[in-house]
């Protein structure tokens, strides 16, 4: 019998938010936000990576690979179709360690976010780059 594939990590539901990288302190934190969404990752073999990615009003489907390492990463991109426009966004992230005396430590991916193709009738400019977390549910 052939042993089982092993699941990825990154599997799952999770709660995400991306912050613009302004570095000044006396920013409001609220004044950072770039966007709130729900991240859905299905399985897959554990190199690949397919899902959804949205929020009220927009949706983006993924298509990406994993990495095996310490910590593991993830490589994705969402496309989607929002207002007869067509989004498309890369997006890099690595699975935060588990602290060996954490306490109600969650699963958690950081990392990047690059918007590769303008939208909203240029309001939204390509290359703009935002840091994100995301939050297993």
């Amino acid at each position: 019998m052939a042993p089982k594939p092993l699941a990825s990590p990154f599997v799952g539901n999770w709660t995400y938010r991306s912050f613009i990288n302004n570095p000044d302190a006396n920013t409001e934190f609220n004044d950072l936000a770039f966007a709130v969404a729900n991240l859905k990752i299905k399985a897959s073999a554990l190199e690949d990576l397919t899902g959804t990615i949205g929020g009220e009003g927009w949706e983006l489907k993924l298509n990406g690979s994993t990495f095996y390492g310490n910590p593991y990463t993830v490589r994705f991109q969402g496309v989607g179709t929002i207002n007869d426009e067509t989004w498309v966004y890369d997006y890099t992230g690595y699975l935060i360690p588990r602290w060996p005396s954490g306490v109600n430590q969650r699963p958690a991916i950081v990392g990047s976010v690059i918007r590769t193709v303008a939208h909203s009738k240029g309001k939204a400019a390509a290359g703009v780059v935002a840091s994100f977390i995301a939050v297993r549910q």
